[in-house]
């Protein structure tokens, strides 16, 4: 299966960086190579494009083959940015682009186990050689963590009853495809919040994923190291799919654009505390409608981006 992807506010986000001719940019979440392709187009003199997933890696190198040295591409969670400079001898960035969401191609693939609209066995691993797979969430963590995994990543109403019905399968057999598991998550949630909102699996398959790929755990932290690496004036521009992701970034972007916090009525300020960052989104960037018709699974996307100082 050829490796496509949709970049979502692809024009969006690589404005934002203001290419400058010649700079280092770093491409965090490479899929099938849109914003790297435009990045390097708009004259970057080097990119450095990094996945977790071997395929995405392999089709964005073919795609990109036409720039020759100007693309490096590494194999590894862009939360380990600063390691990966630090070993190519790059000290700092001219700008940087994540795209948090799956590629069209994982969500397509049906072996890939990411969609619950097509029967496959339970996997949902971004980085194939990882450990933790969505067979082994679904049929070894207790009942207890499967609720707070649905309710926290997938924002599911339903998921202590989600949880009693999957163990309770479970008990029986080992639960193996995302077929099964879609049937079990529409049987636990009464018919008539069936209708509201989507598919009924859609926030649970998010939860898991989240879960196997520990997507939220490691964001703030990258966020603040793709800072840190920027040079002043070098832009982070970050595309987000769900309210959860969205909430960090513009959290983390506030603490670091936030300068003094001493109290209103000291004379002087005393704790030495300076923005990072400048905000550049006052509000996030939506897709146009022009996008959303060509594509609907934009439709979630918000694009924010900073600024260093």
């Amino acid at each position: 299966m050829e490796f496509k992807h949709y970049s979502v506010l692809l024009k969006e986000s690589v404005d934002a960086l203001n290419v400058k001719a010649g700079g280092v940019y770093v491409d965090g979440t490479m899929g099938g190579g849109g914003h790297s392709y435009e990045i390097l187009s708009r004259g970057a003199g080097r990119l450095i494009g990094i996945d977790q997933d071997v395929e995405a890696i392999e089709a964005s190198k073919k795609r990109l083959c036409q720039f020759g040295d100007r693309l490096v591409t590494i194999n590894r969670n862009f939360s380990r940015v600063k390691e990966i400079l630090q070993e190519l001898g790059i000290i700092a960035i001219d700008g940087a682009v994540l795209d948090l969401g799956v590629s069209s191609y994982q969500l397509d693939n049906a072996e890939r186990g990411f969609s619950y609209m097509h029967d496959a066995p339970l996997d949902m691993r971004m980085d194939r050689a990882a450990a933790l797979s969505a067979r082994e969430v679904v049929n070894s963590y207790s009942e207890d963590e499967l609720t707070r995994i649905f309710y926290e990543y997938g924002e599911e109403k339903w998921s202590k009853r989600i949880a009693k019905f999957i163990v309770e399968r479970r008990n029986e057999r080992e639960i193996e495809t995302t077929g099964e598991l879609a049937e079990i998550i529409k049987a636990a949630i009464p018919k008539k919040a069936r209708l509201e909102g989507g598919h009924p699996a859609k926030r649970v398959f998010q939860a898991i994923r989240i879960e196997v790929n520990g997507e939220l755990r490691i964001l703030e932290q990258a966020l603040c190291d793709f800072i840190d690496v920027l040079k002043p004036g070098g832009v982070l521009s970050v595309i987000t799919f769900h309210s959860l992701e969205d909430r960090i970034v513009k959290k983390t972007f506030a603490r670091l654009a936030q300068g003094c916090t001493c109290p209103k009525d000291f004379p002087v300020c005393v704790c030495g505390k300076k923005p990072l960052i400048r905000v550049i989104t006052r509000k996030p960037v939506l897709p146009s409608g022009h996008e959303l018709e060509e594509n609907s699974r934009s439709k979630s996307a918000k694009l924010r981006a900073a600024e260093k100082l």
